[in-house]
This record gives C-alpha cells, sequence and structure tokens, in this order.
C-alpha cells in the first residue's frame, strides 16, 4: 500500500500523472485537480532590488512573497482559506533560517518560502515522498526540479531530500529551524508513516527549533481512523504522534478554522474545495452532483499547531 501512495502533481504532464496514480490509492487523487503555479522560466523581472511603489510590500518580505505574481491566482485565492502570512509567521518563519517542507506537491507554499528565503539568505530544503518503483512519485519530483531550476533567481537553490519507507534522515541532525506538515498528517497516516514522519522531523530539527502543522481538524470525540481515510485528524492524535517523537507543544492558533465545516461530506474532505470530489476517489466527476452545499463551507476546518524540539 505504501508505495502505491500517489504524490501530489503539478500541472506540467498533470493528466499523465494522476493516470499514473490511479492505479494506487484513490483517496489521494484529489492532488490531480488542484491548481499549480506557472512553471517557466520567464524572466525574473518581479524579483527586483529597486524601492517598492507605494502602497506594495518591501521586496524580500514575507507580504511580497505572498503577493508574488509568479503564483498562479488559483493559488493565490485560497490565501483567504489558508492565511500564509499569519500562518508562517505563528510557525516562526524568519530570514536566514533553514526551513524543511515535507511533501510539497505542486509547491503552494514552496512558491512563498523558496523566494522568501533565497532573499533572507535562508536555506529551503524540499522533501518529497518516495517510494521504490513509484513511476509518478519520480515525475513529480523530476517536475519539481525543472521547476525550481527554470528561475534560480527566483527560487534560489533548494535543496531536495526524499521521505518514505525506506529513506534515510531527511536532512543533517540537528540543523533546521522549522520544519512544516502542511496538510500531510493525513497523508502519513494513510501510508502508515505518520510516527517515522514525526522522528524524522525531530531528528532535523535543532534543539529550539519549531515543527508548524496545519492538518484538516476531525470534531471533537469523534473515534480517529488509523488511515484518516476521510481525510480528518484529531487535533489531540497529531499532538500525541508529536509528544511521543519527543517534541513539546508550544501553541495552536485557530488562523485557520472554519466552524461552517461539519465534517458529514460524502467523499470526505475532498468533497470540500478546492478539490470538490462528485464521485468515490478513482471513479469518473458525477456531472449531476450538487456542489452548492459543499462550495458554500469553503475549505475545510483546520488546526494550526505549533511544536518545538526541547533544548
Amino acid at each position: 500500500m505504501i508505495g502505491s501512495i500517489p504524490p501530489r502533481t503539478s500541472h506540467l504532464s498533470r493528466r499523465a500523472l494522476c493516470l499514473a496514480a490511479a492505479g494506487g490509492a484513490p483517496f489521494l487523487l484529489d492532488a490531480c485537480k488542484r491548481p499549480a503555479g506557472p512553471d517557466s522560466a520567464a524572466s525574473d523581472a518581479a524579483v527586483s532590488d529597486t524601492a517598492p511603489a507605494i502602497g506594495k510590500p518591501e521586496p524580500g518580505s514575507l507580504e511580497w512573497a505572498v503577493a508574488g505574481d509568479w503564483r498562479s491566482p488559483e493559488d493565490r485565492a485560497r490565501d483567504v482559506w489558508r492565511h500564509p502570512v499569519e500562518s508562517l509567521r505563528f510557525w516562526g518563519l524568519k530570514p536566514g533560517m533553514t526551513v524543511i517542507e515535507f511533501w510539497p506537491g505542486l509547491g503552494w507554499y514552496t512558491d512563498i518560502l523558496a523566494p522568501y528565503l533565497a532573499r533572507g539568505d535562508g536555506k529551503l530544503i524540499e522533501v518529497e515522498f518516495a517510494a521504490p518503483g513509484d513511476a509518478a512519485s519520480a515525475k513529480v519530483m523530476d517536475v519539481l526540479r525543472r521547476k525550481l531550476a527554470a528561475r534560480p533567481g527566483l527560487f534560489g537553490q533548494p535543496t531536495l531530500s526524499a521521505f518514505g519507507p525506506k529513506t534515510g534522515p531527511v536532512a543533517p541532525a540537528g540543523g533546521a529551524d522549522l520544519v512544516l506538515f502542511a496538510r500531510t498528517v493525513h497523508d502519513w497516516m494513510a501510508a502508515g508513516l505518520a510516527d517515522k514522519a514525526f522522528r524524522d522531523a525531530y531528528a532535523a530539527l535543532k534543539p529550539g527549533g519549531i515543527l508548524g502543522v496545519e492538518e484538516n481538524r476531525a470534531a471533537p470525540g469523534d473515534v480517529q481512523d488509523p488511515l484518516a481515510s476521510d481525510g480528518y485528524v484529531q487535533e489531540g492524535y497529531v499532538k500525541q504522534l508529536a509528544m511521543e517523537a519527543g517534541f513539546r507543544f508550544d501553541g495552536a492558533s485557530e488562523i485557520n478554522a472554519n466552524p461552517k465545516d461539519d465534517r458529514h461530506h460524502p467523499f470526505g474532505v475532498w468533497t470540500l474545495p478546492p478539490t470538490r470530489r462528485s464521485a468515490p476517489a478513482g471513479q469518473p466527476d458525477d456531472p449531476k452532483f450538487d456542489h452548492g452545499k459543499y462550495d458554500a463551507v469553503g475549505e475545510s476546518d483546520r488546526m494550526t499547531l505549533r511544536f518545538v524540539r526541547p533544548a
């Protein structure tokens, strides 16, 4: 099961990658419907050292990275649900940091982190899913490499690493300031790798380093499905995984909360935007499915947590 889980894909050869993934665990095929940012060698003129125009964010600032026109309109439209400036500040992102992003997929956060860290003399390590014989994962990693290499003036030179059932350390031990699990804990649970993900993150962080978690939040009191097959995870379960790996809980925020989400959706969290699933995973979309009720909810209710590796 582990080796067949398809990773998140990029818009480049998206259809081919999704077809390749269709033979695996279908509940993760939502990635195939998610929009991706531009992947071209277009001019990096947007990355300018000149003073910003009135009303525009200072080049190199976090606001500048979030407002960047290199991000796709679809990705930027989701800021109202994911609150990247507030979330990254809550997790303690600062210039000069070494940041590890587990399973960046289509690069929603990469398009923010890479320019920001490149401008601030920081370092970004992108950790993709690795499973022996998984052709879809290999294609996604190739897409990511080409996307980052196409615009070095914007993205800098992020390091690519891998995480999977048989991988070793994702980064040099004790060297990272911040590790991000941005809506990936349910993926690790589905793959049977949740314990390993938290342990690997702990090993990569320096004492005092932060693990930031954004995850679809299950209703309090519900029984936790070990595979998180509906895409929702108990907040207490995430805290338990982190603390068993050695982390200390350091805070929670309601930045990404959505009280309209009652979690009662026919196709799990993927019924909601941005995926808008209308049929069981792996089956053709149902053109008669009424999305109105679920579009009115918006994106899922999410926990936003911060953990610390003790000094």
